[in-house]
C-alpha cells in the first residue's frame, strides 16, 4: 500500500509539472501569434499627430499620396508670344496634369478654368528665364501653384499634384 501511495504522489507531481510546462508553452504560443498579428496588420506609417504644424502634414500628404496616378492632357498646346530684348519669341508648351484617383474626372470638368490659369502664368514669363532649365522648372512650379489655387476655390481641395511639360518649343 505504501508503494502505491508513493507512486500516486510521483504521478501527481509529474502531472503538475506537465501541466505547468504545457501552460508555459501555450502562453508563449499565444504571445507569438499575437506579435505576428500585430506585426502584419499594424501600420508601418507613423500616425499623424493632430497638433503637428500644417506645413509638415502637407509635406507628409504629398510624400505618401494615395490612389493611382492619372494624367490629364490639355486638349491643345499653349501657343503665345513673349517680348524679348532683341525680338519677340513664339513659345509652344504642351502640358499634362498629374492627379490621383478619380480626380481626373473632376479635372476634365474644369479644363477651361485650368487653361486660363496656365495661359495667364505662361504669358507672364520672362524669355531670359525660359532659356534655362532652372527658369523652366520655376515656371512649372508657378503654374502648379496657380492651377492648385484656382481649383481650390472651385472644388474646395487640392486636385492637381503636378504640372508636367511634355513639349516645350521656343523660337
Amino acid at each position: 500500500m505504501a508503494e502505491e501511495l508513493e507512486l500516486d504522489e510521483k504521478d501527481s507531481g509529474s502531472k503538475k509539472k506537465k501541466m505547468i510546462i504545457f501552460g508555459v508553452i501555450g502562453l508563449v504560443l499565444l504571445l507569438a501569434i499575437g506579435g505576428a498579428v500585430w506585426f502584419f496588420l499594424g501600420s508601418s506609417e507613423p500616425e499623424a499627430d493632430a497638433s503637428a504644424d500644417p506645413q509638415q502634414s502637407m509635406e507628409s500628404a504629398t510624400a505618401a499620396p494615395t490612389g493611382k496616378a492619372n494624367y490629364v492632357g490639355m486638349p491643345r498646346p499653349f501657343l503665345f508670344n513673349l517680348p524679348g530684348a532683341n525680338r519677340a519669341r513664339l513659345v509652344e508648351i504642351k502640358v499634362q496634369l498629374m492627379v490621383r484617383g478619380s480626380d481626373d474626372v473632376l479635372t476634365r470638368q474644369h479644363i477651361p478654368l485650368i487653361e486660363d490659369a496656365l495661359l495667364t502664368t505662361f504669358s507672364s514669363a520672362d524669355v531670359e528665364k525660359l532659356s534655362t532649365q532652372a527658369g523652366k522648372d520655376e515656371l512649372r512650379q508657378l503654374a502648379l501653384l496657380n492651377v492648385q489655387n484656382t481649383l481650390q476655390a472651385v472644388t474646395g481641395r487640392q486636385v492637381v499634384e503636378q504640372v508636367l511639360f511634355t513639349g516645350f518649343v521656343m523660337q
